[in-house]
């Protein structure tokens, strides 16, 4: 079933429970970032559509079976998940451009990721043990892992598929029912993933498709009793109003928050690798990315000619329609996002920063109907700067130099945030020492913003709670018990 409409008097249904009907809520469209027409049109769900989808989620985790298949049984439906995406990886990659203006190059590999994700949940599933613990008496020992119920994942809009595939794969594998609440500017992977999940076996209700406004659905969805888990991907400030949330609930959460990386260029850096990694960490996915290196240091004997190559690349990036095979970055998800990019921009140029490249939106080849902005570099600032220190989300960069290791590590642990950074270097052993000491939940070394399913994710601080990914990331979605097998042949002898 596909859920993409193309005529903009028709209104897309969503998945409560077992039913695809339409929500009862505020009417909404999501726009193509592109050109600003309209892709789909649909009803969010009321407060009552959340509780009944909530409701039906319970019901479904209690009675469908799911939970009590053997692993290898939902391994195989997850694996099934996996050969769908990739049956029709190409229309779902051009229903993800059409969702959030991704050119097409990343919403194929985005489409592939989450193939892969399900078959790595799959395999981590089938080939999870128990564990066997040292008996200390009469009785041996055992530790077993029973899923949670209902599980909430809220999902960000700059890559979709792929981070509904982190959260759901793993939730699915565990046992648990999931109710999915998409960005309300992207809802259309999340009703297609589900409607894969559906196809490949899940029981039918183990899965709500929720969109809507985070302040509303998302807030609802989290305070429910029946929802035992939240994982969350999203704004700091967000991120923050769930925890406190689930503490007074007692419940567990996982957050992937806010992000400002330091990227480190050091003096024996090859610039070639250096240069190409930078603008990538920076520019690909027109830096909406948590995790983009959006704070750039560079030792000042290399400063000069490494910044005239950055800013000569950065200006020769394609920017353009995202439907063409050659674009490099496409648009902004909104207009709104824009201007906020734009005005964090023009406070870098007040506290006496200096354009080097960018710093307006492009001009000609009709781009003048999307939310397009230049790559953008800044120099002239330090690191206490507005800018340096608050997440822009966007292809903005900050360019400082640094003077010996210890200022470099000053400057980059200097942030509330510590998601991620990056370190050019040709001594292995300064990549040790300075991947240690730095602040962050991943450090990429030679490289930059490169993925495994395989490798857990998250930050410190500001940046999040918990890890997703990972052979442990099924555990995230369930409870341990401890088990003791009596072999005494007497009774206790306390009670004689």
């Amino acid at each position: 079933m596909s859920f993409l409409i193309t005529e903009s008097d028709q209104l897309l249904p969503i998945m409560i429970g077992a039913e695809r009907r339409l929500g009862r809520g505020d009417e909404s469209q999501t726009l193509y970032p592109a050109t600003q027409e309209v892709v789909a049109r649909l009803r969010a769900p009321s407060l009552d559509d959340v509780n009944e989808a909530i409701e039906a989620a319970d019901h479904a985790f209690r009675t469908s079976g799911w939970a009590q298949r053997k692993p290898h049984e939902r391994a195989h439906v997850l694996f099934r998940v996996a050969q769908l995406i990739r049956e029709r990886a190409e229309p779902l990659a051009q229903r993800q451009r059409l969702d959030n203006g991704k050119p097409i190059s990343e919403t194929r590999a985005l489409v592939a990721s989450a193939a892969g994700t399900f078959q790595y949940f799959g395999s981590a599933l089938e080939t999870m043990e128990e564990e066997l613990t040292p008996s200390r008496g009469a009785y041996f020992t055992m530790s077993v892992h029973e899923p949670m119920g209902v599980v909430a994942a809220i999902t960000p809009w700059n890559s979709p598929i792929a981070s509904e595939a982190q959260k759901l794969a793993p939730a699915l594998a565990a046992g648990c029912a999931v109710v999915v609440k998409p960005a309300e500017v992207t809802p259309l992977m999340a009703l297609e993933l589900a409607a894969i999940c559906e196809e490949a076996g899940v029981p039918r209700g183990m899965i709500s498709v929720l969109p809507g406004r985070g302040s509303v659905i998302g807030d609802a969805i989290t305070r429910h009793p029946l929802v035992r888990r939240v994982s969350f991907t999203g704004g700091t400030s967000t991120g923050k109003h769930i925890a406190r949330i689930a503490a007074d609930k007692m419940m567990p959460v996982s957050m992937e928050l806010g992000g400002k990386s330091a990227t480190m260029v050091l003096e024996d850096a090859d610039i070639d690798h250096a240069v190409n990694g930078v603008l990538y960490g920076i520019f690909s996915s027109s830096g909406e990315s948590c995790i983009a290196g959006s704070r750039l240091f560079v030792a000042r004997s290399r400063y000069d000619e490494f910044m005239d190559r950055l800013a000569e690349k950065a200006q020769a990036l394609r920017v353009g329609d995202p439907s063409d095979e050659r674009t490099q970055m496409g648009p902004l998800i909104t207009p709104r996002h824009r201007e906020s990019i734009e005005r964090y921009v023009a406070t870098g140029l007040a506290e006496g920063g200096r354009l080097r490249t960018g710093g307006k939106r492009p001009e000609g080849s009709g781009l003048d109907k999307g939310n397009y902005y230049l790559p953008t570099i800044i120099e002239g600032l330090t690191n206490r700067a507005t800018i340096s220190q608050e997440e822009i989300f966007g292809p903005v960069l900050v360019a400082m130099p640094f003077d010996s290791e210890d200022d470099l590590l000053a400057q980059a642990n200097d942030s509330i945030y510590a998601l991620a950074a990056g370190i050019w270097t040709g001594d292995y052993r300064k990549a040790w020492r300075i991947g240690r000491a730095v602040q962050a939940g991943t450090v990429w070394i030679n490289t930059y913003k490169q993925f495994s399913i395989s490798t857990p994710f998250g930050g410190w601080r500001d940046s999040g709670l918990g890890r997703e990914k990972g052979r442990l990331g099924i555990q995230q979605y369930m409870e341990q018990k401890s088990m003791y097998w009596g072999t005494n042949e007497q009774p206790i002898p306390w009670a004689n």
